[in-house]
């Protein structure tokens, strides 16, 4: 990352010889990693004088700028600007702000303006002068290293003023863990005021640079946090929660003062209590933790991120898979030089001991359940406003908890809710929702997924919990990747939904009309993004190709040619330009699951087979619905294939454009209908450049290979992860035709709904254990109603009309007669059988 540099004129040999003394005596001490806009590139024109820009002045802030430039091969900041229209030419650095005096008084800064008064001047007397002013932030003790001892945390870097006699301590103990970061160059030239002017561009010039060395350390090092107890004071004294505080008063026997220690409690329960060395010291124990059970962590699209951010108020949405998850992304971002965020945890983690940890590493615990609570809801809604007023960079998970199956859950938006109201009440910076995909190839709660999925209860968190959970030390889980998608600001989708909102006043309790339907749209691009930035590992590609076999078993060579279709549909129709994918080979993604232990050889005469039993083969479908989002065009094509000789493009784009809506909703899909239908077109091209399908010389009707080759059983693959999806979606309307309109209420719909499914999965061994998800179902009904086939009348009852006939009348040309035929057979059995069951729910409902 060197550049060629400008010429100019070197320092003084005095002043050389000092600062080569300094950087003597500190050289064992200081390792620097440096941070630059492009990490590629130097962060300046090469052609042009440069000044580098501190925020405080001090000898070792100068050593080591110094070092850093010296070892990027970058002007030195010792040497003077090449400006002749200076006459005695300064150094090429200068610190807005120097402490005062050397013993008394030393942690007070005072402005430095004149410095910049003067290199203004400068530039107006020499009409041709450009220089390019840098900003450079400096922080001695930031980043994590395996070598870093536990005492260093008490001298990490916070936003104290410190004195020379800490800094030189911070620098002894923690030198090695230096981060100076680079910002992109402000130019000075021809624009340059005239003299009368001077001084008020100084200041302001200064005034910004302030602000932006501000934002710089708030994203580094986090915001300047009150006290706890300070914060919690504040919080009560907000009129909203005094509000709640009289109107509990109002129904408590001790009055005021009960209600108002119970608004404190729920304070104190609810807020974080953010410590840096915490935060430093936890970095330790989970970098060794991260190499004792993954092979690796890979994150993408960081960089674009981290040039974005400053300036926003970043709220972190991340899939959620894993306990895992937020410590990943917290440990990264603090890894890579930004602030980890204040994170919604929930209150069963809040265990003795560990709570007080993660609260002091900035969570801060929420009930699973508080509508009920006015007094306790009030207090987390303002709790979060304030995180937002403040500029506290949060993290929550929209989808409520993890996914048991693979995808995302469909959005619960009550934080979502929160922070927009927050935002809409004091907008003090503009916020950006920040989609995080997290991926793995073995997740540490597979086995607790397996029980619950089963029908097992949920294991509740405890200390017990947390003790036999160490056993994972003793496992490898293979590599994780952690893509940041394309970031969403609030301002674009509160202006899709009301262009004037700016000039609504909103308060309190307002919520204008728009508002739900605003926050809706919010929580699905952002869902839409996380799996727009999916990571296609080579685990989920063994899951695709093995479970679209009848057995979970295909031969060796069938396997690697299956991949080798997969990996070439990633490289010619990419899903969404952030979606990455392996690099290994179809030999090498073979022998990688053999070696995590997801597939079995079974060796054989003519040939070995691969094959996945038990419960690596129920888990694998966990990691093929990771990705089904990704194949969903070529999957679709595929489906309508395997039951159909021929379909003409026009037939295929009409089936496309009716089913599309409900995929949509549920895969979070980015296309719209159009869009979904051109990829449809791209799809069918694929298959006919790689042998799987036939088109005809004129390009409009497509036809399915020969039953029984090698083609068509490839199509078959291919059509699998999206076939249960359908098989699904017509076990709800065989379920409503075969019972008739206003016979079935949505709950009741949904329990026969479960009920068939699992008896389906029984007699036609169908993998995947979301195939009965009462959640998929409920959102299928739920999209139904949305999209006015189905309606509920005055009892409560659902009506339907021709529309759900002909839904059932394209099935046909999805699933085989067979199928269709099983799933009308069972449904009497399954209402006969769940009759008195939902008769005795009712009443236990009334």
């Amino acid at each position: 990352m060197t550049d060629p540099a400008p010429t100019t004129v070197q320092a003084p040999w005095f002043r050389r010889a000092l600062l080569a003394l300094l950087d003597w005596l500190l050289h064992p001490f200081l390792r620097i990693a440096r941070i630059t806009p492009d990490s590629e590139r130097a962060p300046f024109d090469a052609a042009k004088p440069v000044c580098y820009v501190l925020d405080r002045h001090g000898l070792s802030n100068l050593a080591i700028l110094d070092r850093a430039c010296r070892e990027a091969g970058w002007p030195r900041p010792i040497d003077p600007l090449p400006l002749v229209s200076l006459g005695r030419p300064p150094r090429a650095v200068f610190a807005i702000e120097k402490r005062r005096g050397w013993l008394l008084d030393r942690r007070r800064l005072r402005d430095r303006t004149e410095r910049l008064e003067r290199l203004l001047g400068a530039i107006r007397r020499d009409p041709e002068a450009e220089v390019q002013l840098i900003p450079v932030s400096i922080f001695v003790g930031r980043a994590p290293d395996r070598t870093s001892g536990w005492f260093k945390v008490l001298f990490s870097e916070n936003w104290v003023v410190v004195g020379r006699f800490r800094r030189l301590l911070a620098i002894l103990f923690n030198g090695r863990n230096t981060l100076i970061q680079f910002s992109p160059p402000v130019l000075v030239g021809k624009s340059a005021p005239d003299a009368d002017d001077l001084k008020r561009a100084a200041h302001k010039l200064s005034l910004l640079l302030r602000v932006h060395f501000r934002r710089i350390r708030g994203a580094v090092i986090g915001p300047d946090l009150s006290h706890r107890r300070t914060l919690v004071d504040d919080l009560l004294r907000t009129d909203a929660v005094r509000a709640a505080i009289a109107a509990q008063a109002a129904k408590e026997k001790g009055g005021h003062l009960a209600a108002w220690r119970k608004a404190s409690s729920y304070a104190r329960e609810i807020a974080a209590d953010y410590s840096h060395p915490v935060v430093r010291s936890l970095s330790f124990i989970l970098q060794g933790f991260w190499n004792r059970i993954y092979d690796g962590v890979r994150m993408q699209h960081f960089d674009a991120f981290r040039q974005q951010a400053p300036g926003h108020e970043v709220i972190y949405v991340p899939s959620h898979r894993s306990h895992m998850d937020y410590l990943l992304l917290s440990y990264l971002l603090y890894r890579n030089g930004i602030v980890p965020p204040h994170i919604a945890a929930g209150v069963n983690l809040n265990l003795p001991l560990i709570g007080p940890i993660l609260r002091r590493a900035g969570a801060f615990f929420l009930r699973r359940s508080f509508r009920a609570n006015a007094l306790y809801s009030t207090i987390f809604s303002e709790y979060v406003s304030q995180l937002v007023r403040q500029g506290v960079a949060i993290e929550y998970f929209i989808e409520g908890g993890r996914s048991r199956t693979g995808r995302l859950l469909p959005p619960r938006a009550g934080m979502l809710a929160m922070t927009v109201r927050g935002y809409l009440r004091e907008r003090a910076r503009p916020v950006m929702f920040q989609p995080v995909y997290i991926g793995y190839e073995k997740l540490i709660e597979g086995k607790s997924y397996l029980g619950e999925l089963s029908g097992q209860p949920k294991v509740k968190e405890s200390w017990w919990t947390l003790v036999r959970s160490l056993s994972v030390l003793r496992n490898r889980y293979g590599r994780v990747a952690v893509n940041f998608g394309e970031s969403i600001l609030l301002d674009d989708v509160l202006a899709a939904h009301a262009p004037d909102w700016r000039a609504q006043a909103t308060g309190e309790n307002d919520r204008p009309t728009w508002f739900a339907g605003a926050v809706d749209d919010l929580a699905h691009r952002i869902l839409e993004n996380v799996n727009a930035t999916a990571d296609v590992n080579p685990v989920a590609l063994l899951a695709l190709v093995i479970l679209g076999t009848p057995k979970h078993a295909i031969g060796e060579e069938d396997l690697k040619a299956h991949l080798r279709v997969y990996l070439d549909l990633l490289r010619e129709l990419p899903y969404h330009g952030r979606v990455t994918h392996t690099t290994m080979s179809p030999e090498e993604i073979v022998a990688y699951g053999e070696q995590m232990g997801w597939v079995r050889r079974l060796k054989h005469p003519l040939g070995d087979v691969l094959s996945a039993e038990g419960d690596p083969g129920v888990l694998l479908s966990y990691y093929r619905n990771n990705v089904t989002h990704v194949f969903a065009a070529v999957s679709w094509v595929a489906c309508c294939l395997l039951n159909t000789r021929r379909l003409s493009r026009q037939g295929l784009g009409r089936l496309g454009r009716m089913v599309y809506p409900f995929i949509q909703t549920e895969l979070f899909l980015r296309w719209s209908v159009d869009e979904f239908v051109q990829q449809i077109d791209a799809a069918a091209d694929f298959l006919h450049r790689h042998g799987l399908v036939n088109i005809d010389a004129e390009g409009g009707w497509i036809s399915r290979p020969a039953d029984g080759g090698d083609a068509f059983f490839g199509l078959r693959v291919l059509a699998h992860s999206l076939l249960q999806t359908f098989q699904r979606y017509y076990v709800v309307i065989a379920i409503l035709g075969k019972n008739g309109p206003g016979t079935l209420s949505a709950g009741e719909l949904e329990s026969l709904c479960h009920v068939t499914a699992q008896r389906m999965a029984l007699l036609h061994e169908l993998s995947g254990p979301e195939f009965g998800d009462r959640a998929l179902f409920k959102s299928f009904i739920a999209m139904l109603r949305s999209q006015g086939v189905v309606s509920t009348d005055d009892a409560g009852k659902l009506s339907f009309g021709p529309e759900l006939t002909q839904l059932g009348a394209d099935a046909r040309i999805i699933l085989s007669r067979e199928l269709r035929q099983g799933i009308v057979a069972i449904t009497p059995e399954a209402r006969a059988a769940l009759a008195p069951r939902v008769s005795a729910e009712e009443k236990a409902e009334g």
